[in-house]
């Protein structure tokens, strides 16, 4: 594979090149042993394969939408591998593989996107919130949580067995958003140990970040008086060490960080979404050259018997084979459950909705 032309702008923190050489950068060394980084392939190449799967489920009538990540497995996987036991991960909505590489069920991920749930997984076993369709708004539920911590002693202790840590997730058009700025604010301003990770996918559905924003985004961090650091987004070395060190930064009291994960989406926003009509040619040729999972690939070949790729892939296949049998064994439940679990405590509107909707539904039965 060549080297794809440099970047017309800095990629931040990178400690695996394109073709898959490791590269130094005096800020950080990378963590991940040979171990690590055959984990770290494996999540990736299950990710990708599991999004291909609910893609085309989608497309058969199956899914009512999916939100492809192809393209952003090193951002999510890298940073998924450095949380720990007592943080709390608020995703966006195309957080799939770091939901997968943290043991939520294949199946559990594509409820929603189903239609039979209001929800997925079980966010306090999981340590980690559903997802958030509204743009942003995870952000300041994410500082809230974080600030929570601080009150219940459970951020900035000193006790390594008692600290935790929120790692947020947003996208580049989420940082266009009152609420991720009104959440930078708070969470500045009551150190709240929040780490949020911008996985800036140059395109915010087919606005490019060039037109939201005339800096990097992870400089957007010094107005708000906290640090910002750009990284490779495609380098899952790179994201692994820094969001480490952000996640280390916030659970012992230092306060919010910004990372700035530079990467590209390969694919639509959404299975609703043309991505062709305003996604350059050229530039996904680019892109494509630096794929976060071949350059991983090219680092692990040197040390890997081929057989274990083939072994990788074929572990894939199968798990898309579950989900594939999982998903089509999700019945809709009765209808009248939309009305449950919209509050903590029912209405008198919702019981009069409800009774008028069973009545209208009955009607037609």
């Amino acid at each position: 594979m060549s080297i794809p032309p440099p970047e017309p702008a800095d990629s931040g923190v990178r400690l695996l090149a394109p073709d898959g050489t490791r590269v130094t950068d005096p800020r950080f060394v990378a963590l991940a042993d040979h171990d690590l980084c055959r984990t770290f392939y494996s999540s990736m190449v299950l990710a990708r394969r599991l999004d291909e799967e609910a893609t085309a489920l989608q497309r058969q009538g199956e899914l009512v939408l999916w939100i492809p990540l192809r393209g952003q497995e090193a951002a999510q996987v890298g940073s998924a591998a450095a949380i720990r036991a007592h943080d709390f991960v608020f995703p966006s909505y195309r957080e799939h593989a770091v939901a997968w590489h943290l043991g939520v069920p294949a199946a559990e991920v594509i409820r929603l996107l189903r239609g039979v749930s209001h929800d997925g997984w079980d966010a306090a076993k999981h340590h980690m919130a559903n997802y958030a369709i509204v743009l942003a708004s995870q952000t300041l539920h994410a500082v809230g949580y974080g600030m929570g911590m601080v009150f219940d002693g459970a951020a900035g202790t000193g006790d390594p067995d008692r600290d935790g840590a929120v790692l947020v997730y947003l996208g580049d058009g989420a940082m266009s958003q009152g609420d991720a700025n009104e959440a930078f604010v708070w969470a500045a301003s009551f150190g709240a140990p929040v780490v949020f990770l911008c996985q800036n996918n140059q395109w915010a559905i087919s606005t490019p970040t060039r037109r939201q924003s005339v800096m990097q985004l992870a400089r957007r961090a010094d107005g708000f008086g906290f640090p910002g650091v750009r990284v490779d987004g495609n380098d899952v070395l790179a994201m692994h060490v820094v969001t480490t060190w952000a996640l280390e930064h916030a659970r012992g009291g230092g306060g919010p960080i910004l990372i700035e994960a530079n990467t590209y989406r390969m694919a639509p926003h959404t299975t609703s979404d043309d991505a062709t009509r305003y996604q350059p040619a050229a530039e996904l040729a680019i892109w494509r050259a630096r794929d976060p999972i071949d350059r991983l690939r090219l680092l692990l070949a040197a040390d890997v018997a081929a057989g274990w790729f083939d072994e990788v892939r074929e572990h894939a296949d199968d798990a898309a084979a579950d989900l594939r049998r999982d998903c089509l064994a999700l019945d809709p439940p009765p209808a009248a459950t939309m009305f449950g679990n919209v509050f903590v405590d029912e209405t008198a509107d919702q019981r009069t909705q409800r009774g008028w909707f069973t009545a209208y539904r009955g009607s037609f039965l």
